[in-house]
């Protein structure tokens, strides 16, 4: 999967986040380390790239990340709510200054009515505030929703430090 794509995208991010400042920190459930790994892959990420969480049950996020119960109880594991407390936690949880979050339903089973397969909540914040949210409706098997997941992340963190600066 690691195409020539991904790599120069990942490089330009990293390029990105050393010329603004920033160190990133990710937050991980459905894609399972992908992210991370994809990052790490690149020469010269550990001047960017301060740690990774792979958070995958909800006592992880609890225990690692900081997640409410309430918040998994009331909105489940995979919903804004808990992208969003993910992403915060992260930076909490380490000496990154810039942190993303994923947590969704890379399937083939596990999908509902509200929620179906493909259903991917994101979030990308800095220590001041929550500064990108989305949910993301992606088709395809388990690796194709990962690996859409993983794109759309790039993407969205390369436009976020295009635009921002700390």
């Amino acid at each position: 999967m690691q195409t020539k794509e991904i790599h120069l995208l990942t490089q330009n991010l990293g390029n990105q986040c050393i010329n603004n400042g920033y160190k990133l920190v990710i937050a991980e459930s459905c894609t399972g380390g992908l992210v991370c790994s994809t990052i790490t892959s690149v020469s010269g990420s550990s001047k960017w790239f301060e740690r990774g969480f792979v958070t995958y049950s909800n006592q992880s996020k609890c225990d690692l990340l900081g997640v409410a119960k309430k918040t998994l109880t009331n909105h489940g594991a995979v919903s804004q709510n808990v992208a969003n407390e993910m992403a915060m936690g992260a930076l909490q949880n380490s000496h990154g200054n810039l942190s993303l979050s994923i947590t969704g339903i890379a399937g083939p089973n596990g999908g509902t009515k509200d929620k179906p397969v493909g259903t991917v909540y994101f979030a990308i914040c800095n220590q001041n505030s929550i500064l990108f949210e989305r949910r993301s409706n992606f088709a395809g098997t388990r690796g194709e929703i990962q690996e859409k997941a993983l794109l759309f992340v790039l993407n969205n963190l390369l436009k976020v430090t295009l635009k921002q600066q700390i």
